[in-house]
């Protein structure tokens, strides 16, 4: 039985019928009902709602989303971990304030010596503000929501480390040894998060679903650090340029070899970012 679309108003997020906590911008191209990933359907005509595909054909649940991954019933957990782990360590932070984040924080003439900074750095945030973290957290929870579903819960996880290094990359690719640059420290999420956006905007495009209202918000998102200080563009563009060569992989790969891809692009961009880092350590 399919199951009635609850009344919205005209201007409100589309949510799935089945799963009302989950924001969903997909339509079943059967009925026009939001579907989220999980509810989502591989059509020869682009998607149907789990409760057409079992109306029309009468066939057992399958159990790959769209883009491959797994399907699985409940709270996105890789999200809502990651989401743990930075306001556990915001709390640490309290405790013992600057020292702890020097310890952790990445900065060029740091990453040689110790390559770790490279990702703790992604999990750290400024303590004297809760805009920082909530920002970031925010985007976090809403990406995460509609990514970790679609992409299965290692793909996702995969993708948010490697724009998180990706960050760390660009500011010491885009660094001078002979400036301040070199000496600055980085840190937050904001790498990652925008990884995130760039992986949603091509996932929109290949359901065909419109991605302006996407780019208003990362072009909104782009603009923050020309006006507020101290805030690393560099770490944005990193972690963007990567979610995107992902989100191709991830979202354009023939069916039959989807996980070979995805598994074949996250290698390679992880090799490409330790390349990328050894040479330029060994230019300076």
């Amino acid at each position: 039985m399919t199951t009635p679309t609850p009344p919205t108003d005209a201007g409100a997020v589309p949510v799935c019928p089945r799963h009302p906590d989950r924001v969903a911008y997909v339509r079943c191209q059967r009925c026009g009902r939001p579907t989220c990933p999980e509810c989502q359907r591989p059509a020869a005509v682009g998607v149907h709602c789990v409760d057409c595909v079992r109306q029309a054909q009468g066939t057992v649940r399958s159990t790959t989303t769209v883009f491959g991954g797994k399907v699985r019933t409940g709270r996105p957990t890789v999200t809502y971990t990651l989401i743990a782990l930075n306001v556990l360590v915001f709390l640490v932070e309290q405790l013992q304030g600057r020292a702890f984040i020097n310890q952790w924080t990445f900065a060029p003439f740091l990453g040689r010596s110790e390559p770790w900074r490279f990702l703790t750095s992604a999990f750290l945030h400024d303590p004297g503000t809760l805009l920082h973290i909530g920002f970031n957290m925010y985007a976090l929870w809403i990406l995460g929501q509609f990514l970790e579903p679609v992409l299965g819960r290692w793909r996702f996880l995969t993708a948010y480390l490697l724009a998180a290094l990706a960050g760390s990359v660009m500011v010491l690719l885009l660094a001078s040894p002979d400036a301040r640059s070199w000496f600055t420290g980085v840190y937050g999420a904001s790498g990652a998060v925008f990884g995130l956006f760039g992986i949603v905007i091509v996932v929109l495009r290949r359901l065909k679903r419109d991605a302006r209202s996407m780019l208003i918000v990362l072009a909104l998102n782009a603009a923050i650090p020309f006006f507020v200080r101290n805030i690393s563009w560099q770490a944005h563009v990193g972690g963007f340029i990567v979610g995107l060569l992902l989100g191709v992989a991830f979202a354009y790969a023939p069916r039959v070899r989807q996980r070979t891809v995805s598994l074949a692009a996250a290698v390679g961009t992880g090799v490409l970012l330790v390349v990328l880092t050894v040479v330029t350590y060994a230019l300076v």
